[in-house]
């Protein structure tokens, strides 16, 4: 078994659809561990995305993801990391593969309702970050 973290950003909490996002995982087999609502300061945002800091995006981002409610949440499975990534599909979503999470509710690569640790090691910090 594998943990990595997820949120469903505040797109996807103003569209309500968190419980579908969540049915998806749960649908795949996948255990979905301590979601809570939160509302991210501008510091937390920073500090949580800070290997992004002097990308021409990261301002934006930090705008983005401070602008309303978010849930973050541990998601427990065989394989974790990879089946989730392909889950919520690409970071794009006019390159996500069909039946994807971001196909399916993302509007724009800035606007792509979730978040998914990308490897073993940010998957550790992610869920430290968040749940201590």
């Amino acid at each position: 078994m594998q943990d990595t973290l997820s949120i469903i950003k505040p797109d996807g909490v103003r569209k309500k659809i968190v419980g579908k996002i969540l049915k998806r995982f749960e649908d795949n087999g996948f255990e979905i561990i301590n979601p809570r609502y939160i509302n991210l300061s501008k510091e937390e945002a920073s500090e949580f995305y800070n290997i992004h800091k002097g990308k021409p995006f990261f301002d934006d981002l930090i705008i983005f993801m401070t602008s309303g409610p978010c849930l973050p949440f541990i998601i427990r499975g065989e394989n974790a990391i990879l089946r989730v990534r392909e889950l919520m599909g690409s970071t794009d979503p006019d390159e996500a593969a069909p039946e994807t999470i971001r196909a399916d509710f993302a509007d724009s690569i800035d606007s792509n309702v979730i978040h998914g640790s990308d490897s073993e090691q940010s998957a550790k910090r992610e869920i430290r970050f968040f749940f201590g």
